[in-house]
């Protein structure tokens, strides 16, 4: 399954996006998924982000639970 969005790229970027992915033999699409990709395996990696993220979702859980009683 997929989900279609928009993205709004800067012309300097479009264009050098779309001449990698030329030289590459792919899509644009295909270099922004794998791009997207790239950075979620980074930032799983990042222990400042992890910590973060626990943080933000503990707070959104006790949020949550607060609002459902």
């Amino acid at each position: 399954m997929t989900k279609q969005t928009t993205v709004r790229l800067p012309d300097e970027l479009a264009a050098e996006a779309e001449a990698v992915a030329r030289v590459k033999g792919t899509s644009v699409n295909a270099l922004i998924v794998d791009a997207l990709r790239s950075e979620i395996d980074r930032v799983r990696q990042d222990d400042e982000f992890t910590r973060r993220a626990r943080k933000l979702l503990e707070r959104d859980r006790e949020l949550l639970e607060r609002l459902a009683r």
